[in-house]
């Protein structure tokens, strides 16, 4: 088996999902190739749809290079929000995880008063056992020690 390698210079370059779909040509110097690879390109027409090719390259560009990545992530999380809530977007998700922390609380508040006095209650029955063992210890002590059967005197 012969194996060649192949210069740099001469592979294939592979254009972006934003070129791919917005049919134009792709070089190598593609601000949107490293977040929009071409095989991902419902990732890019969600955020070209709902922010415009133009503006997301501007708002890339706003953004220091190593925090691009995020930025990008963060994009396409808000588009997709949007395309399923067009009103809200990622601020409806946040709202309804938010109103689902609060009545979480409020179900914890419930379920730690309900612990609070079931433990009560317990420590009440454990008092009235730990009474009435007392009360048979000290029959069954009065029993031995009066009763002859036990050796005791009567």
């Amino acid at each position: 088996m012969d194996t060649q390698v192949v210069p740099m210079h001469s592979r294939v370059h592979q254009p972006c999902a934003a070129c791919r779909m917005l049919r134009r040509r792709c070089d190598r110097n593609c601000s949107l190739a490293p977040y929009f690879p071409g095989e991902e390109i419902e990732k890019f027409a969600g955020v070209h749809k709902v922010f415009g090719a133009s503006n997301v390259i501007k708002m890339i560009q706003m953004v220091e290079e190593t925090r691009r990545e995020d930025a990008v992530k963060a994009l396409v999380y808000e588009a997709r929000a949007r395309l399923r809530d067009p009103v809200y977007g990622c601020t409806g998700a946040i709202f309804h995880l938010q109103k689902m922390i609060e009545e979480l609380r409020s179900q914890l508040e419930s379920i730690r008063s309900q612990v609070l006095e079931l433990q009560q209650h317990r420590d009440q029955l454990l008092g009235i056992l730990m009474n009435n063992v007392h009360c048979l210890e000290d029959d069954l002590f009065s029993t031995v020690h009066h009763d002859p059967m036990f050796g005791g005197d009567l």
